[in-house]
């Protein structure tokens, strides 16, 4: 029973941090960050100050955050205690009437076997994980459930660059929300909200140092330097909530 609680606690684990990237993804940060932060969240380790930034400014990310070092710190200490546990002898194969079956398996050689089992079960874990196709199948189902169930509100904002002064690089998508949708660069207003277009992509296809006339289309992705909450604001239509302000 300590053994298969084990071998649960680890696939749970792995579940959780990946459900965790998602969350991170879907409130406008990276993938590759995503994933990197909810480890580091889990298992408490491996922040760095500009890391610690992205998710501490932000209340969805920093509820996120809490949920991970929580379920991390529970799942560290029933890990540890069954690991120690499932080594016992009498575990793998508890009070069995075999005839010959001390002198066939020896008790002192059941640690080794339970512990070889736990190794093979990682292993297979790792080869599952480490395949790019099942990871990303089962990367999209549980980002289409938790969006489905609305577990995370998903926001179309990240968050490139912090400066000082609340200014930064930020890219953002263009949704329905958008107030500057179908919108050229110049009726949208971004320059009296101090807000400077870099990039506009749209379609695989890069536009630097967009004209005046370019116009916004939906999914377009803009690359924007400014004071991040004009940018929220005028931008994303609010999709964030502004670094700082529970709510």
């Amino acid at each position: 029973m300590n053994l298969l609680l084990l071998l649960m606690v680890i696939l749970s684990s792995m579940v959780i941090v990946r459900m965790g990237a998602i969350a991170f993804q879907l409130t406008g940060i990276e993938w590759s960050t995503a994933k990197f932060q909810a480890l580091s969240c889990f298992t408490s380790t491996g922040f760095t100050t500009r890391e610690a930034e992205l998710i501490a400014g932000n209340p969805q990310r920093r509820r996120i955050a809490s949920v991970l070092m929580v379920l991390g710190n529970a799942g560290l200490v029933t890990m540890i205690a069954t690991f120690a546990n499932s080594l016992n002898p009498n575990v793998l194969v508890p009070h069995l009437n075999v005839p010959f079956l001390d002198t066939i398996v020896p008790p002192s050689v059941l640690p080794w076997i339970n512990l070889a089992i736990i190794g093979g079960f990682l292993y297979g874990i790792y080869k599952i994980v480490s395949n790019a196709t099942i990871a990303r199948r089962s990367t999209e189902f549980l980002r289409r459930q938790m969006v489905k169930k609305e577990i995370i509100k998903r926001v179309s904002f990240e968050e490139l660059v912090v400066t000082t002064g609340g200014y930064g690089v930020s890219q953002v998508e263009i949704s329905q929300e958008s107030p500057i949708l179908d919108k050229t660069l110049q009726e949208s207003g971004l320059r009296k909200a101090d807000v400077t277009v870099l990039v506009i992509e749209r379609n695989g296809t890069t536009i630097p140092n967009p004209p005046a006339d370019a116009k916004i289309l939906l999914r377009d992705k803009l690359i924007c330097f400014g004071k991040l909450e004009n940018i929220r604001r005028d931008v994303s239509g609010g999709a964030e909530e502004a670094p700082g302000k529970d709510g």
